[in-house]
């Protein structure tokens, strides 16, 4: 019987900056267009951390009964560990997708466009389907495409819809940033678990790519957010405080760079979030100044 600090872990706390941040941009964005509404913000933000959780829980299921976890490096798995049933973690990812779509119909309600239901039930289907499923897409090497698309764009620009019923370019630009970021995060992910991977079939777009375009890979995505801050700062000045968070990319960056591998990528992982979080914190302030 897992502990409550195992299940703790196996929701990986430290993935939830890819939750948040999308909706710091996005609220952010909706400010500068005068339609910031705090309660639709809040309401926001807890159907993003329902999706995360429920995204990560879903996938320590599928791996674990696939069996691509038995000799996996980095934070507890539930199910390929044991300390949990795979219906116990299944049943975790159903009920925290299930208060994720009781969230969204609340806000697509107060926001009163319906459609929205529809980009909601494909957040859904593309958390689950990322490695759950008799074909997950995540084990063809179109986990990062997904990611740039629902933790970014349809994140951030969800976020600003609901809120000032329309976007902007800046919501745009910043929504491509967070994507951007989101995806370093996984790369990092998929990078130190390249050989892992390769031995239990799962084609990610690391083990496609090989280790050392990957790197490549993971400094584009962190350096391509700063010049998106630049883009907007003619119209909205203040964003160039985004650029700030350049020294929290450093760190990263030079260990991703040097050749690091197996557990010392843990670190990469952190501060790649830490940097995302960072970075649309200062990008929503410029934008709403």
């Amino acid at each position: 019987m897992a502990t409550g600090a195992q299940w703790l872990e196996g929701a990986r706390p430290r993935t939830l900056p890819a939750a948040i941040s999308p909706v710091l941009v996005g609220s952010g964005a909706a400010g500068a267009l005068d339609g910031f509404r705090p309660e639709r913000a809040g309401l926001a933000l807890g159907v993003a951390l329902a999706l995360q959780v429920g995204v990560n829980y879903a996938n320590d299921y599928s791996d674990g009964v696939r069996g691509t976890d038995a000799h996996r490096v980095g934070p507890l798995r539930l199910t390929g560990s044991g300390v949990a049933s795979p219906g116990q973690v299944k049943a975790a990812a159903l009920a925290a997708f299930g208060l994720a779509g009781l969230l969204g119909l609340v806000l697509v309600g107060l926001s009163g466009h319906w459609w929205l239901l529809a980009v909601g039930a494909a957040c859904v289907a593309a958390a689950w389907f990322y490695t759950g499923g008799s074909n997950p897409y995540g084990y063809k090497g179109f986990g990062e495409l997904f990611v740039f698309v629902f933790f970014g764009l349809v994140a951030v620009l969800g976020t600003t819809y609901t809120q000032a019923g329309r976007i902007s370019w800046a919501a745009i630009a910043g929504a491509a940033a967070v994507g951007s970021l989101a995806c370093a995060i996984l790369v990092a992910n998929n990078l130190r678990d390249i050989p892992t991977d390769a031995a239990t079939g799962k084609r990610t777009l690391a083990v496609r790519l090989g280790a050392q375009r990957t790197r490549s890979l993971y400094v584009a995505l962190v350096t391509a957010p700063f010049v998106l801050a630049l883009s907007c700062a003619p119209a909205h000045p203040w964003t160039a405080l985004a650029l700030v968070a350049v020294v929290l990319a450093a760190r990263p960056v030079q260990l991703v760079r040097s050749g690091v591998s197996g557990r010392e990528l843990v670190a990469v992982l952190r501060r790649t979030g830490q940097l995302e979080l960072v970075y649309a914190a200062l990008l929503a302030l410029g934008l709403a100044l």
